[in-house]
This record gives structure tokens, C-alpha cells and sequence, in this order.
């Protein structure tokens, strides 16, 4: 699969993503559902931690990639929804970090809600995928 960055602005990629990414020659494309900080048995983890919430659901989200053969660098785009906007964003060096080692800036969005499906998480990461 061939990537193509879309910048028009450079801002975004100090937060470390691109704006949009043309996919050329992607064989399988997998569409991950939410995932947070639920352990192997569906139990909540982390309570009022956000770091370890965000960190447990990217562990997630990487699970769910690895089980289908493909890994953090296949993600094509990413949906994070967060209770705490601002608590959630002072934690986003885990994404980069995660990603950055990579060379992978995947197009995100970042939503604030009110609450999430279970109590009480705080981080909920949708990812789609590619290879």
C-alpha cells in the first residue's frame, strides 16, 4: 500500500498527524471498533486515569490490529472520543510516541462527549486500517 500525506497547512503535523492520506493499492482495509481501557475479561480499568486509560485502549486498539496481521502503522484514520478533552490531549504524547516511532501520522479527530457506554471510562479510540 502506498501512503500520500495531504497537507495543505503544516499545524497539524506538531500534533502529529496529516490532514487526509490518499491510499494507493490497499489490499485488505479493517474497521476497528471502539476500544478503551476494558481488560481480556470486559472489565473497566484504570478509573480516573486518564494516561492509563489511553494507554490500556491503544494497547487495545493494537490487539485488535495484530489479531487481523496488520500493526499500528496500517492505521488509515483514527477517532478518539474523550470525556475530558483537555485531560485527554495533555496525554497525546502517547500517540505520538506510539506512532511516531513508525513514521505514521494517520488522520484523527478527537471528539468531546458526555460519557461513554461504561462507567467509568474516559477514552474510547476507533481505528480503520489497511494493508
Amino acid at each position: 500500500m502506498k501512503r500520500t500525506p495531504v497537507n495543505p497547512w503544516p499545524w497539524s503535523l506538531k500534533l502529529g498527524y496529516n490532514q487526509g492520506e490518499i491510499l494507493q493499492a490497499a489490499n485488505r482495509h479493517l474497521i476497528c471498533a471502539g476500544q478503551s481501557a476494558i481488560d481480556a475479561e470486559g472489565n473497566p480499568q484504570h478509573p480516573g486515569d486518564m494516561r492509563g486509560q489511553l494507554q490500556l485502549a491503544l494497547d487495545n486498539v493494537e490487539a485488535v490490529l495484530n489479531a487481523a496481521g496488520m500493526g499500528l502503522a496500517n492505521v488509515t484514520k483514527l477517532t478518539i472520543f474523550a470525556t475530558d478533552v483537555d485531560a485527554a490531549m495533555q496525554h497525546f504524547d502517547l500517540l505520538g510516541t506510539r506512532f511516531g516511532r513508525l513514521g505514521a501520522a494517520p488522520p484523527m479527530t478527537l471528539l468531546g462527549v458526555t460519557r461513554l457506554a461504561i462507567l467509568p471510562l474516559m477514552i474510547e479510540i476507533e481505528a480503520t486500517a489497511a494493508d
